[in-house]
């Protein structure tokens, strides 16, 4: 399996995959390595997120979705328990 460039002085799981340049249409290409890793497929659906200061997140909706399940569960118990 791909894994990228582990990135030095980060904790396990921080990896750099290459560059991407921006076509005129605003398409990039994902490198390879990081399809791999992160099994995309044609076809896939991702989801781009951005913020000022940190930049743009490239991510499947599904990791967004688990976050999501995580805080309403976690809020769901903590209502339950007060």
């Amino acid at each position: 399996m791909a894994g990228g460039k582990h990135i030095l002085g980060k904790p396990k799981g921080h990896h750099i995959f290459g560059t991407a340049k921006v076509g005129d249409r605003g398409q990039i290409v994902i490198p390879k390595e990081a399809r791999c890793f992160y099994d995309i497929q044609p076809g896939d659906t991702l989801l781009i997120l951005g913020d000022s200061e940190s930049g743009l997140i490239v991510t499947k909706p599904e990791v967004l979705e688990q976050v999501a399940q995580q805080i309403l569960g976690n809020v769901k118990k903590e209502s339950t328990e007060l």
